[in-house]
């Protein structure tokens, strides 16, 4: 009977220690849990940013509106007969 109670023992003082400390622990489910929720986020933005810049470019596909605001911002371009006026405060 002592037998079988400690063979009962080691057999639970070892599914426990796989349990806390061994593969597939609850730590190491915690820590993949985490990584999984990082690269969920990660994803959700750059999916947010993919949506923008692909919004973008059909704007600048169909419209000259975008395409000659970009001009102005980034290349300081104006139109002809039109006059620029450079504000300095």
């Amino acid at each position: 009977m002592k037998i079988l109670i400690v063979i009962l023992i080691a057999l639970i003082a070892h599914l426990q220690y796989r349990l806390w400390f061994g593969d597939g622990s609850i730590t190491e489910i915690r820590a993949y849990q985490q990584r999984l929720d990082d690269l969920t986020q990660q994803v959700e933005e750059k999916h947010l940013r993919n949506e923008a810049l692909y919004a973008e470019v059909v704007d600048l596909r169909k419209g000259q509106e975008a395409l000659e605001e970009r001009a102005r911002d980034e290349l300081g371009m104006i139109k002809d007969n039109e006059t620029f006026f450079q504000v300095i405060e």
